[in-house]
């Protein structure tokens, strides 16, 4: 499996609505942000609560919050200075995927009393594959 991206990707999500029930896409095997299936599994982040700061080193992950609001924060360095991006995904915010490349820190905030987010990764989890640090070791002001 070769991943391509090199940085973060947001891709706009369509919400088809159903007099029974909406219909929230996720991801398509189509889309150029899409390599190779391992896993999906469902987070939730309670509000106020903050997760991370988690970097891949092999791993794409694809997330998508059907349910709340999540404020993700990818961090990378250059010439050792952390340079952040910001991304509130939710269904009434900003329905859309983040993909985001191996090699990026992640951490994120839920915003609402339930939060929950899908990450539809490329390869199978492994407990050495990630390197985990604490919220103050990379300095944000959440």
């Amino acid at each position: 499996m070769d991943n391509k991206l090199i940085q973060p990707v947001l891709t706009q999500l369509k919400i088809i609505e159903s007099e029974k029930g909406a219909v929230y896409h996720a991801l398509k095997r189509t889309e150029s942000s899409f390599f190779e299936f391992g896993e999906a599994y469902f987070s939730f982040v309670n509000k106020g609560a903050i997760k991370g700061w988690k970097k891949h080193k092999k791993l794409t992950m694809n997330i998508i919050v059907p349910v709340g609001v999540i404020k993700f924060v990818v961090c990378h360095f250059s010439s050792d200075k952390p340079i952040f991006s910001e991304y509130i995904l939710g269904p009434g915010t900003n329905y859309s995927r983040l993909t985001v490349p191996p090699g990026y820190w992640l951490a994120f905030e839920g915003l609402e009393d339930i939060n929950c987010l899908l990450n539809v990764a490329d390869l199978e989890h492994e407990k050495l594959e990630a390197d985990n640090i604490s919220l103050n070791e990379i300095k944000y002001s959440w």
